[in-house]
């Protein structure tokens, strides 16, 4: 018994270790890419693509997503940034979903576990999704509740910016223009550079301050689901195509009940895609498997992320109108897969929880951004403390 406990344990640390290796990079990234995006970009170019909502603007949207993130909680970081840039809420949200689901880890991944169709399936389900979202966001999500959100992100701003844009620019100009007739131009543009990167990493080490123990909750709940819910456990929660009920009925379930198990069983949008394949052993339906990878944005330490930069309504208001698009573009996914009969229910599906070890692209990533990470993260640590700013 005991020894078959210490087993239990001894797996669950090595799904954790595996899934943590295969995340980091991406995650760090992710953040970091934020934190040089809350610094550098202008509010007036995202105002000028981002600030009205319309076919131009989620495709400019959809492609910044697409080149910029791969990890759901560096996804929320920068949309996050794009509403606190003046974005408008659904530009913003058409980014959050594009970042975390058209990505080319997560193609790699999903043909690498599944199979093509599931590639097909995830990326004109992604495309359904930002039309969706940026249709009911712009028409469905309150005025009220929108000033309420945008007064939130403003509160937390305030802080940054006394010491960011008043304090320290400010001071840096005045010293700037006495100290830079004495400098030759390489090293005033060399002091410049590094005063760019210090403010940078102190929104990196204010963000992981922020939302870093939700990412560690979710990476260790969804590892130790993985490692103890076996393939049969997953089949129990869906419907048997034996109770025949009509079909698009049995397909809403379904993608309900995926949209519920990635609430609650979560990691970040590519480790997700291993749960995925096991609810594919488990026969759950093609719709409901999208729904569920589609739905990373949805889980319980993500809501917790979302309540920390938005507050509680708006965040409530948020949930309930991704939850409704998840939702619609997972049956509209199983109605067009089924309709041409582009599924086939013998998927090859490889081994669940791959081993990422070994000398391959996450290895050379991850010894690169463990280093620089921790290098950054010190770095804004220090920034925020000489500006009296410790988190």
């Amino acid at each position: 018994m005991e020894s078959g406990d210490s087993n239990i344990i001894i797996h669950v640390i090595s799904v954790l270790f595996n899934m943590s290796w295969q995340i980091f990079w991406p995650l760090a990234f992710g953040l970091i890419l934020s934190s040089f995006i809350r610094h550098l970009l202008p509010v007036d170019t995202v105002v000028k693509h981002l600030g009205k909502t319309d076919a131009k603007s989620l495709t400019f949207t959809t492609i910044l997503g697409m080149v910029s993130s791969s990890c759901s909680y560096a996804a929320a970081s920068l949309s996050h940034t794009l509403l606190a840039k003046k974005a408008t809420l659904a530009n913003a949200m058409a980014f959050l979903v594009s970042s975390t689901n058209l990505i080319v880890e997560m193609f790699i991944v999903l043909v690498a576990l599944m199979s093509w169709t599931f590639l097909w399936g995830e990326v004109i389900g992604g495309l359904i999704l930002i039309a969706t979202v940026g249709f009911l966001f712009s028409r469905f999500y309150p005025k009220e509740v929108e000033q309420e959100l945008r007064q939130h992100i403003e509160s937390a701003e305030p802080a940054k910016h006394a010491h960011s844009d008043c304090g320290m620019d400010m001071s840096n100009m005045k010293h700037d223009h006495s100290m830079h007739h004495h400098m030759d131009m390489p090293a005033q543009e060399e002091a410049g550079l590094m005063s760019k990167i210090t403010k940078s990493a102190g929104f990196f080490q204010m963000d992981l301050a922020m939302i870093g123990k939700e990412i560690l909750i979710g990476v260790v709940v969804s590892s130790i689901l993985i490692a103890l819910v076996p393939q049969e456990g997953w089949k129990a929660l869906f419907i048997s195509n034996d109770v025949g009920l009509p079909t698009w009925l049995h397909s809403l379930l379904d993608v309900i009940i995926g949209i519920f198990v990635a609430m609650i069983a979560y990691v970040c949008s590519v480790g997700n895609l291993i749960l995925a394949a096991a609810l594919w052993h488990g026969g759950i339906s093609f719709g409901g498997v999208i729904g569920f990878i589609l739905a990373d944005v949805l889980t319980i330490p993500m809501i917790g992320v979302y309540k920390k930069y938005y507050g509680k309504r708006p965040t409530k208001w948020m949930v309930g109108l991704l939850f409704l698009s998840i939702l619609f573009t997972g049956l509209c996914v199983d109605a067009i897969f089924n309709g041409f009969g582009w599924v086939s229910t013998d998927q090859t599906v490889r081994t669940l929880n791959q081993s990422g070890f070994g000398m391959n692209m996450t290895t050379v990533m991850n010894l690169i951004f463990i280093p620089l990470s921790i290098w950054y993260y010190r770095l804004g640590k220090k920034a925020n403390a000489g500006m009296g700013m410790s988190m």
